[in-house]
């Protein structure tokens, strides 16, 4: 259902606070550069450190600004499933067009229990569902068995994969109806080489037009072009992951004069010295 270059969309601070005004720029922009999607209160929107209340203001707000122009796809996950039940009944009701739910961390529930998470938070709304599978970032692998499990859930539509694993995205595809998205910039020409049908991508939000261009052009079989726009985007993807998400995105953003340099603790922005390595990347893709 969803594909292609969809933006996991950050959320600029000013002060502290929530920069609404900032947030409907980036939608703007978004709109504008041809993205496929809006994934506004994933990780690296930062959601772990907003409120309920900012969580559902910002979701509110994409939607209110995307006006159906661009489908917007809400972060509502969490370790407690009845906090995610919540947030996805809310992003519902907001009008978002799909929700993205994370695998719980922390916790680290069984398979059964990923599947009753699951499951419970899919057959209360009615909005499309896609899983976030990060094992990095939570500690549970979401086993390609119980992803069989939850395709035969109607709303259960896709995957956002991000075990870094070619084979884990061919089982994927091979034994379910799920639409498997990469959840890394860099491994997204290697995961569509085996079925996946696009990204949520972090690098979309500095160069959206070239992050779908290379998605679009592999989709139309131009894999020589695909390959090209790989090579010019990879350098530039892994400087936005020298420290964690969404350190090194802002940080860029702030160079190119997009937002301020503004996170919440206990996230910070990188220091002096992968800084500099981020600025060099900037400038040799052109963008300062």
């Amino acid at each position: 259902m969803f594909s292609g270059s969809i933006v996991a969309l950050v959320t600029p601070f000013r002060k502290g606070e929530v920069d609404f005004d900032k947030l409907d720029e980036l939608v703007e922009m978004h709109v504008k550069a041809g993205t496929d999607a809006i994934l506004p209160c994933g990780t690296t929107g930062e959601s772990p450190t907003l409120s309920h209340d900012e969580h559902d203001a910002v979701i509110e707000r994409v939607v209110k600004t995307a006006r159906k122009r661009i489908p917007v796809i809400a972060g509502t996950g969490s370790n407690s499933t009845a906090e995610a039940l919540r947030l996805t009944r809310h992003a519902e009701g907001a009008g978002a067009d799909a929700s993205l739910q994370v695998c719980p961390y922390y916790n680290k529930p069984t398979q059964e229990g990923l599947y009753q998470h699951f499951k419970t938070i899919a057959e209360a709304v009615h909005i499309p569902i896609v899983l976030y599978n990060i094992p990095g970032r939570t500690g549970r692998n979401i086993d390609v068995d119980t992803m069989v499990r939850l395709a035969k859930i109607q709303n259960i539509v896709g995957v956002k994969e991000a075990a870094g694993s070619t084979d884990q995205v061919t089982e994927i595809v091979t034994r379910t109806r799920l639409t498997v998205l990469s959840g890394d910039d860099s491994m997204t020409l290697p995961f569509m080489s085996v079925g996946a049908k696009g990204v949520i991508s972090v690098l979309a939000n500095i160069v959206p037009k070239d992050v779908k261009a290379m998605v679009d052009a592999f989709a139309k079989g131009k894999l020589a072009r695909a390959q090209e726009l790989n090579a010019k985007l990879y350098p530039l993807s892994k400087a936005m992951f020298l420290e964690t998400n969404p350190g090194p995105i802002k940080a860029a953003m702030h160079m190119m004069g997009m937002i301020d340099p503004d996170m919440r603790l206990p996230m910070v922005l990188p220091g002096e010295a992968v800084e500099a390595k981020i600025r060099k990347a900037l400038e040799d893709y052109g963008l300062l």
